[in-house]
């Protein structure tokens, strides 16, 4: 077949065999990729003439977008609120590693600090796109210290911090920059809130509602101010009542300003909330719902004792407590884990459990556009799963990260069980092994 490339000299990749997520729904149809970016092929076809350079053949998986986490705080042996020399090379370790869970992009969380360690962790840990050697980061998720102390978790009190005294300064000078900060978690019933809540979104950060005691209607009012998020639905708030919901009454509140979303958090690992939870959460406000794995430095690791910023965490088979309590301190859950229970207990759809854990985040940081979706001329962010939404594989900018190995003493011959992290150079796997 003759070929016209005067688009682009690039070679394209055609993913044929495969359930695409689109428009909501799993479609049978090939995925084509060009340069990193997910390619028309009516334009190719009929415009350009093309065709495909490299073909790869799925096998019947689903392609979804790749998983973005808004809060996880470590994971494999680090833990991003611990200052260290060696910092990069540990958030560089984590997102390697993350790429076998399907996660291709993820916001490094700080649990509450002192002053200082934030001065010294934010500029250390900068934006960054994804590739072989892992998952992109889209910016810093500080989760305090302000917040309250009645509702603070996790979050040692000797660190917590109020606004009541200089406004949104306090908060500039608790953190020193606010460089690559892209979500701040905080309590809405603080003294001068608002005036910090406002600040923020001008400068494009997204604010957080959680760890707080805030009623429906200062919730709200955060909410009328800018606030988009609630971190981890349930957790680290009020209970619900019935004659004042708290902030998990925004879910279904009509006091929320037309044409502003509200997105929740929720840690589906099966132990942070109950499944009966979980469906009322769904049920009531399916399209905000965002799933994030509030992990650990413990995750991937045997039970024992770990560290969560300046606390000491015990890991007992799949629950992560404050040392010598039965205060929950985060999860040792992954992503992959979150989307099969969700889907597994909360009566959805396969493709309502990845939007969860690709869409709904994307619209909430604003990114729809570039990822969370698999529309013409978004980023090719993929990751292939099993009709039990088991990862098979993990692809950057069209590029193949991680595959599954089912031998992993006999890697595949065209590739890797664990991600490229040498310069090397190397190609897309050409056929995709069960």
């Amino acid at each position: 077949m003759p070929s016209n490339k005067s688009v682009s000299d690039a070679p394209i990749t055609q993913f044929q065999n495969c359930h695409i997520l689109k428009d909501h729904s799993l479609q049978r149809e090939d995925l084509w990729v060009r340069e990193g970016k997910i390619l028309n092929p009516e334009k190719l076809f009929f415009d350009e003439k093309g065709y495909a350079d490299i073909q790869v053949d799925c096998k019947g998986s689903i392609i979804a977008p790749g998983f973005i986490d808004t809060q996880i705080n470590g994971g494999y042996g680090s833990d991003f609120s611990l200052p260290t020399a060696d910092l990069q090379c540990r958030v560089t370790l984590v997102a390697r590693k993350l790429l076998s869970t399907g996660v291709t992009s993820f916001c490094p969380t700080l649990v509450t600090s002192p002053v200082s360690v934030y001065h010294q962790i934010i500029p250390q840990i900068e934006v960054q796109d994804g590739g072989p050697r892992g998952a992109g980061i889209l910016g810093l998720h500080l989760e305090g210290p302000f917040i309250s102390k009645d509702k603070k978790g996790a979050h040692p009190e000797g660190y917590l911090r109020t606004f009541e005294k200089n406004g949104f300064q306090d908060l500039l000078d608790t953190y020193g920059s606010l460089d690559n900060v892209r979500i701040v978690t905080l309590a809405p019933e603080l003294q001068r809130s608002e005036e910090v809540i406002s600040q923020l979104v001008s400068r494009g950060i997204r604010v957080s509602l959680g760890h707080s005691v805030a009623n429906l209607l200062q919730a709200e009012d955060a909410v009328n101010q800018g606030a988009t998020f609630i971190t981890h639905l349930f957790n680290a708030m009020l209970p619900f009542h019935h004659r004042d919901p708290g902030i998990v009454g925004l879910l279904t509140s009509d006091q929320i300003p037309a044409g502003q979303p509200v997105f929740y958090g929720m840690i589906a690992d099966g132990i942070h909330t109950n499944p009966a939870a979980l469906r009322i959460a769904y049920r009531a406000h399916p399209k905000g719902l965002v799933l994030v794995t509030d992990a650990i430095m413990a995750m991937g690791l045997p039970s024992g004792q770990h560290t969560l910023g300046q606390q000491v965490i015990e890991i007992d088979g799949f629950h992560a407590y404050v040392a010598g309590t039965k205060t929950l301190s985060g999860s040792i859950a992954t992503m992959d884990m979150c989307v099969r229970h969700l889907w597994q207990v909360a009566g959805c759809t396969v493709e309502a459990a990845l939007e969860a854990a690709s869409l709904h985040p994307a619209q909430l940081l604003g990114i729809e556009h570039a990822k969370g979706t698999l529309d013409y001329g978004t980023d090719a962010d993929l990751v292939l799963l099993d009709t039990e939404l088991n990862v098979k594989a993990t692809y950057i900018a069209g590029e193949w990260v991680w595959k599954q190995c089912v031998d992993p003493d006999k890697p595949p011959e065209h590739g890797h069980c664990e991600p490229l992290v040498t310069e090397t150079d190397w190609s897309l796997d050409p056929e995709l092994t069960q």
